[in-house]
């Protein structure tokens, strides 16, 4: 069961990366951050996969992840973004907790090593307050990327509790960590799915109808 919801998410990423570099080719091609984020998370994946088989510690790896994520996704949003307070805010804020977090590090090197629940959930709601400044332009203007918008909305907000709990009952039993674990695992798949369904709403190729007779 494990192994299916772990292996089911990687073949979602892979057909989405697949999928969304055949349209970043195509005249709606699609945005070139959000590419980038695909090869980032696809690259990030495989590597702690093969840490995994070496027996490795790969925290560090996960901790790349999160920034990499904030990054990716906020350069993404601040290119569709519509004003120039907006992007000036997604920028200010990125350089911000890169900043903090560099300090972080640079004070206590072993955190890059370790869980580190502060840079977890600093970035992650800051993914979503860049999601929801879309959402907000959105009511006035075209749904440009509507429903990967509410998919990471939801994924971002839901982890992010599931990583604050798990914290706060760390000394509880290993089943409910389990538990905890496996609802993450779920979850990124969900959250995949959203991306998929982005895809073919947007960028899917459209049969022309032939209207001569």
């Amino acid at each position: 069961m494990d192994d299916l919801l772990i292996y089911s998410g990687y073949f979602v990423l892979l057909i989405n990366l697949i999928l969304y570099t055949f349209s970043f080719f195509q005249k709606e091609k699609a945005n070139v951050f959000f590419m980038g984020y695909l090869v980032f998370i696809f690259i990030i994946q495989f590597i702690m996969e093969i840490m995994y088989y070496l027996h490795m510690n790969n925290l560090f790896a996960i901790n790349l992840f999160f920034v990499g994520q904030m990054v990716f996704l906020g350069l993404f949003y601040e290119s569709i973004l519509k004003t120039k307070k907006q992007k000036f805010f997604v920028k200010f804020v990125i350089t911000s907790i890169l900043l903090v977090l560099c300090i972080q590090y640079f004070i206590d090197p072993d955190q890059f090593l370790k869980f580190n629940l502060f840079e977890i959930t600093l970035t992650s709601l800051s993914i979503v307050v860049f999601a929801l400044l879309h959402f907000y332009n959105m009511l006035s203007d075209k749904k440009e990327y509507y429903y990967y918008t509410i998919g990471v909305v939801f994924y971002l907000l839901t982890s992010t509790v599931l990583y604050l709990v798990g914290n706060l009952t760390s000394n509880l039993s290993n089943d409910l960590k389990y538990l905890s674990w496996r609802v993450n695992a779920f979850l990124i798949i969900m959250y995949y799915l959203f991306i998929l369904y982005e895809w073919k709403v947007s960028f899917k190729p459209r049969k022309e109808i032939n209207t001569y007779i």
